[in-house]
């Protein structure tokens, strides 16, 4: 272990060694570093993220049940807005539960198969929301641009389509992570820089060659990442150009507020998650990984929830209704 490496770790690995296999053999659990030391601090943050998941996952189920209930939300916007809040609600979920036992525990395990689950659901949420954003961009691109042939162009097929794909492309995704990162060979050491399982600290680990792995991410990051935001970036010129000709300062206003929320997620998304991934293996920074996976794995989903809907008067209204204070 290297000399940044906590006391309270360094202890946990020692216990843990006491049980494991030697050197040359198969580990069979790995250790996961954490995000604190102290009882204290533990306290602190898993008060902390157990307000945010309640927060997410509320927000986002209660998002996802007015739109079903309520017939006026039954729009393509709508439609892909339910998507993302259950996606949201499955991505947290794969990883706070776990977080939360690990903060309250004294020793941070995780079963080998345990962890290859857990890197295979985030490696299909994550860009199965990306490929979503990118869905999303589409849709604002013809409600704003061909607002008269909208609901033709964003049809039940169309929409079904663009959310079938993404989830296609994300299942390939994770299935080709996963099914690599299950190839390799771990003989010891067995602590994860990280707390969660994740394919760059995992690799670190490897007793054998990471480089298809290394390749895989690399490609696969430009793949959910680069083209996307190309796509949202050609479909916002567009609807860029489209508002800017509407003569209306109101009408303009609404059209780029709903649009600012789109952006505003995409940005955070795209840029935290990218950034963990794009580097090499070897270029891996546990501390800067873990603040970026604090803002893409956790408060992201949270945000998702207030950034689209808090300051729509549609999901206002909606709530309202749902709430027994009318509404019309």
């Amino acid at each position: 272990l290297g000399d940044d490496v906590s006391p309270s770790v360094r202890t946990q690995v020692s216990v843990l060694a006491s049980v494991q296999p030697g050197n040359g053999t198969v580990v069979s659990q790995f250790l996961l570093e954490g995000l604190a030391d102290t009882e204290e601090l533990r306290l602190v943050l898993f008060a902390i993220f157990l307000g945010v998941y309640i927060v997410a996952v509320v927000g986002n189920l209660g998002i996802t049940s007015l739109i079903v209930l309520d017939s006026r939300l039954h729009t393509p916007m709508y439609f892909f807005l339910a998507n993302l809040s259950l996606l949201d609600t499955a991505y947290i979920s794969n990883t706070v539960p776990q977080v939360l036992a690990h903060l309250l525990a004294p020793i941070r395990t995780i079963p080998y198969w345990a962890c290859l689950t857990q890197i295979f659901f985030l490696h299909f949420l994550a860009p199965w929301e990306c490929f979503l954003l990118t869905a999303m961009a589409y849709d604002r691109y013809a409600a704003i641009c061909q607002p008269l042939h909208y609901l033709v162009i964003m049809g039940l097929r169309t929409r079904v389509g663009l959310a079938s794909l993404s989830c296609l492309l994300a299942l390939v995704n994770a299935l080709t992570h996963t099914i690599l990162a299950a190839l390799l060979k771990f003989c010891g050491p067995h602590l994860i820089t990280h707390f969660f399982c994740d394919l760059p600290p995992l690799l670190k680990l490897s007793c054998s060659s990471t480089r298809a792995n290394e390749l895989a991410l690399f490609f696969f990051s430009f793949l959910v990442a680069l083209a996307p935001c190309t796509l949202v970036f050609i479909s916002y010129v567009h609807v860029v150009a489209a508002v800017l000709r509407i003569r209306s300062a109101e009408g303009r206003r609404r059209a780029f507020s709903t649009c600012g929320a789109h952006l505003t997620m995409v940005c955070i998304f795209y840029l935290t998650s990218v950034l963990c991934y794009i580097l090499p293996s070897s270029a891996y920074s546990g501390l800067r990984d873990r603040v970026l996976s604090v803002l893409y794995v956790v408060l992201t989903p949270m945000l998702n929830p207030i950034i689209y809907s808090m300051r729509n008067k549609e999901v206002k209204r909606a709530l309202g209704k749902a709430l027994g204070k009318g509404g019309t």
